[in-house]
């Protein structure tokens, strides 16, 4: 399993598009709400933890097209099926080093799109550490998607189509957290609870159904 993360990181950094193309588009998206809002800073301030949010979430979904394309291309993907390993934990370990490529650097730029968004630093710590527990879920709920559409030529779009009506009960909660630590009297440790079992339960039940998905797919 260390071999594979390893393996699985050193493809990923290899690329190198998938970061930078997650951040590019989080950058987009971030630029273009205040046009839409206008100059009133208040009003972008007090919107920015889900201008935030939407933008993390929409850069997530691009590279999950990623996660099995390769092995389906080169074959490997039935050596995958086939091992010894139990299948879902391998899946696990894919998306594990998928998220810490294009999930994380995405956490770590809030910051600087914080900022721009005129959030305050509770804020901006807020939605990190939202982020950095609900991006994990958007990864393990897409690992479903994936495996679905591994077998169709050009399936990104079929995926963001399956996955987002899946992934909003996130956005909600993390939002929902985010706004808690903000504004009074909204609560933030219930929805941030129910945002780690999201993603707790996505962690478990994402690589399982993953599994099912490849297997059906190689037969």
């Amino acid at each position: 399993m260390r071999a594979l993360l390893k393996r699985e990181l050193n493809l990923a950094l290899r690329a190198g598009s998938g970061a930078l193309t997650g951040l590019l588009f989080f950058l987009a998206v971030i630029t273009i709400f205040p046009f839409g809002i206008g100059p009133d800073l208040n009003a972008l301030s007090r919107l920015a933890p889900a201008i935030l949010w939407v933008g993390a979430l929409l850069a997530s979904l691009l590279g999950l097209e990623r996660l099995f394309s390769q092995e389906r291309e080169d074959g490997s993907l039935d050596l995958l099926v086939m091992q010894d390993h139990p299948l879902a934990l391998s899946i696990f370990i894919k998306c594990l080093a998928h998220w810490l490529v294009t999930g994380l650097p995405l956490v770590l730029a809030v910051p600087l799109f914080g900022i721009m968004l005129n959030l305050s630093p509770i804020g901006i710590g807020a939605v990190m550490v939202t982020l950095l527990v609900g991006t994990p879920a958007i990864t393990f709920i897409g690992a479903v998607g994936a495996a679905v559409t591994v077998s169709l030529p050009r399936g990104g779009l079929l995926i963001a189509i399956l996955v987002l009506p899946l992934v909003i009960p996130v956005l909600i909660f993390g939002v929902s957290a985010t706004n808690g630590a903000l504004f009074d009297p909204d609560p933030f440790t219930s929805p941030f609870l129910i945002l780690c079992a999201l993603s707790l339960f996505t962690m478990v039940l994402g690589p399982l159904a993953a599994s099912m998905m490849l297997r059906h797919s190689v037969e």
